[in-house]
């Protein structure tokens, strides 16, 4: 008899656990919230046990981010840094100033947090475009490039020229998901959707065991946000961001000048390539990447992530007949619905 009933307990001992487990997932409660931060929004979808509305956390999560990331922001150590003021650093500075460091050391200068005057130049930062010509462009080069400044001790920026000035945006809103990410966790939620202006993480499964499914916007100047999607792309604990020249240019003189600056010879990029797609470990590595993979070019990117085969790519880039074209990783080739 006891035997007999040692066996049934131990056949219900998975529909039990079933059973629990199923319980616990109707006890989460899905949120979003949406806002603005960094000129752009957010939008954080979350599952959670005690039905929590953070707006307000996440706002102060993003204020405490810009005070230390943000170039529109006087008082940020950033803005310190880059006025030569005597400034101590925290870790959301070092942590952004020392991915942006490995990546342009991975991708030999292809990006580049020093181009911030060539930025403001071309009228892409808080001033007007200059009159820019090939002397201006040469000038302000002599103090652009990564190699010409490095951090000391973990504690103290230090500058080859004085003039040398740093830009986080090409991988600050992604650093910002993760940063939103980790404080999520820290409140016990662990199944999250964060978007801050475009650059993702998705943390493990929804409730139904589905993976989070993320746009690729077609990359068209005209296109409201989110109107016209080129790809659909699966995500389960990985970032993902999207760079491209396509809503943030100006035309000057029948020109076209778009916002992404080439750190090798000053001048905005010009290329087949419209958008490039990065998923990786955080989305700040995604951020990031994306920036570098614009600034290298359809090929050189192709060559660059058989290398490296912790990132996955999806790349949109135009035929000589205007018409779109796509290539992805392997692996994101076969999940990715187009």
């Amino acid at each position: 008899m006891r035997l007999f009933l040692f066996q049934v307990f131990v056949l219900l001992l998975p529909i039990l656990f079933l059973l629990s487990c199923n319980s616990g997932k109707q006890d989460l409660k899905k949120r979003k919230v949406i806002g603005e931060a960094q000129g752009t929004y957010y939008a954080i979808s979350y599952y959670d046990s005690h039905d929590r509305i953070l707006k307000q956390e996440f706002d102060s999560v993003l204020d405490a981010f810009d005070m230390s990331a943000s170039n529109y922001k006087e008082q940020s150590i950033i803005s310190k840094v880059n006025s030569n003021k005597n400034v101590k650093l925290d870790s959301i500075f070092i942590g952004n100033f020392k991915l942006a460091m490995r990546v342009s050391s991975q991708t030999n200068g292809d990006f580049d947090i020093t181009v911030r005057p060539l930025v403001e130049a071309w009228g892409f930062g808080k001033r007007r475009a200059e009159d820019m010509d090939s002397n201006i462009v040469d000038s302000i080069m002599q103090f652009v490039g990564f190699n010409k400044i490095y951090l000391d001790n973990n504690s103290q920026i230090i500058k080859t020229d004085p003039r040398v000035q740093i830009d986080f945006d090409a991988l600050a809103q992604g650093y910002s998901v993760d940063v939103l990410a980790k404080y999520l966790r820290s409140m016990g939620i662990n199944s999250f959707l964060i978007d801050v202006g475009g650059e993702i993480f998705a943390s493990e499964s929804k409730i139904d065991g589905s993976d989070w499914k993320v746009g690729v916007e077609t990359p068209k100047d005209s296109a409201a946000y989110g109107e016209d999607l080129s790809a659909i792309i699966p995500l389960k604990n990985q970032g993902m961001a999207t760079s491209g020249n396509y809503r943030k240019f100006y035309v000057k003189n029948g020109v076209k000048y778009a916002h992404t600056i080439d750190p090798h010879s000053g001048y905005p990029i010009a290329s087949r390539l419209l958008s490039t797609t990065v998923i990786a470990n955080t989305a700040a590595e995604a951020d990031a990447y994306a920036t570098a993979f614009m600034v290298m070019g359809l090929e050189k990117t192709k060559k660059f992530v058989v290398k490296h085969p912790e990132l996955e790519v999806f790349l949109i880039y135009s035929d000589d007949d205007g018409n779109y074209n796509y290539f992805s990783t392997p692996k994101l080739s076969k999940v990715v619905e187009n």
